[in-house]
C-alpha cells in the first residue's frame, strides 16, 4: 500500500533498505535536479565529511549509502539515492535526503515529487509518495524528508523545507565544512557526470569579476592629434571661425562665406596734374596728309588727286 504524504507528516517503513527517488517533468528552462543524502548523529551532524553521499561522492566508505545514476522514465527524469537501513551504524540516527537544482531555483522545476521504495521487493510499487512544494520557490536546495529511529523501528517524515544557499548551504547547515575547492571539484565532476550522460553540463557559476588594482590598470597612449581638415580634397570643410582663411581651396565643393575683408584705408591725396603742350600727331602712313597753310600767308597747296599728270602748269 503507497501512503501519499503530505508536509510534516510522518509515516513508519518496515523494510530494510530505502530507495528514494526523486522525479521532476523536464521542460524548456527546468533546471537540473540532484538528490543526495546525508546520515546524522545524535547532535543532528554529520559524523564526518563522508556522511554526505552526493553525485561528487557517490558511495558511503561502508557501502551503507550510495547515489545512483539519473534515468528517464515515462513520468519524467529520476535521481536516486539508498540507505540501507538495517546496516546503519547505531550512532547514525537520521538520514536526510535532499535535493539540489543547478541552473535556477525550484520554482522553475514541475512535479518534484519523492518516492521511497523497498530495496528488498524489487518490483513492487513504492510505500510512499511526497510531492515536493518548496515555500518560496527561491530555494535551490530542499530537505525532501528524513529517515529517522523511531521506538527500534524506522519513520519517514515529509519535511520540505528549502535553502536559498544551494547544496553548499544544505551540507554547511547539517555541519558539512566546504571550501572554494571542493565546491570546484564538485561542480567540474558533475559536469562530467552530465557528459557521460549525453547531457550539457550547466554552466559554472564563477564569483563576480574584481576591479583591476591600480597596478594593473594600464594607461591609454594619447591619441594623435587630427589632422588639419581645411585642405581635405574631396571632403566637405567644416564652417571656418571668423577670420579664418583656409590654408588651400577645397577644389569641386562650395567654400563656406568667409567674414567681409577689413575696410582699406584711403588712398593718398594724388599730385596735381601737369599741363603739357599738345604733340603734333603721328602721320598716318599709306595715306596723303593735309598741308599746313604758310607761315607767310600765301595760297594753300592742295596735292592733286591723282598724279602728277593732272597737276596745273604754271
Amino acid at each position: 500500500m503507497t501512503h501519499v504524504m503530505v508536509k510534516g507528516s510522518n509515516v513508519p517503513l518496515d523494510a530494510p533498505g530505502i530507495r528514494a527517488v526523486l522525479r521532476w517533468s523536464p521542460g524548456s528552462g527546468t533546471p537540473d535536479v540532484d538528490a543526495s543524502v546525508l546520515l546524522l548523529g545524535s547532535g543532528g551532524k554529520v559524523r564526518s565529511d563522508a556522511d554526505f553521499v552526493f553525485y561528487n561522492a557517490p558511495r558511503h566508505p561502508s557501502g551503507v549509502a550510495r547515489h545512483l545514476p539519473k534515468h528517464r522514465v515515462a513520468e519524467g527524469l529520476t535521481d536516486t539515492v539508498e540507505v540501507d537501513l538495517a546496516a546503519l551504524d547505531a550512532t547514525v540516527q537520521r538520514a536526510v535526503v535532499a535535493a539540489s537544482c543547478d541552473g535556477g531555483p525550484f520554482r522553475s522545476v514541475r512535479d518534484l515529487c519523492v518516492l521511497l521504495y523497498d530495496t528488498s521487493a524489487p518490483g513492487s510499487p513504492p510505500l510512499v509518495t511526497f510531492d515536493v512544494r518548496p515555500d518560496t520557490g527561491a530555494e535551490t536546495a530542499l530537505n525532501c524528508g528524513e529517515l529517522y529511529r523511531k521506538d527500534g523501528g524506522w519513520k519517514f517524515r515529509a519535511v520540505g523545507q528549502g535553502y536559498a544557499t544551494g547544496l553548499v548551504g544544505l551540507a554547511t547547515e547539517f555541519g558539512i565544512t566546504v571550501d572554494d575547492a571542493a565546491e570546484e571539484a564538485a561542480e567540474a565532476a558533475k559536469g562530467d557526470d552530465a557528459a557521460s550522460q549525453g547531457q550539457a553540463p550547466a554552466p559554472a557559476q564563477g564569483p563576480p569579476p574584481q576591479p583591476p588594482s591600480p597596478s594593473q590598470v594600464q594607461t591609454r597612449p594619447h591619441a594623435a592629434p587630427p589632422p588639419d581638415r581645411s585642405s581635405a580634397y574631396g571632403y566637405p570643410l567644416p564652417a571656418p571661425s571668423v577670420g579664418h582663411v583656409p590654408a588651400q581651396p577645397a577644389y569641386g565643393y562650395p567654400q563656406p562665406v568667409a567674414a567681409a575683408p577689413p575696410v582699406a584705408p584711403p588712398p593718398p591725396p594724388a599730385a596735381p596734374p601737369v599741363h603739357q603742350h599738345p604733340q603734333p600727331g603721328y602721320p598716318a602712313y599709306g595715306y596723303p596728309q593735309p598741308v599746313a597753310a604758310s607761315a607767310v600767308g600765301g595760297p594753300v597747296f592742295v596735292l592733286p588727286p591723282q598724279g602728277p599728270q593732272f597737276q596745273q602748269q604754271r
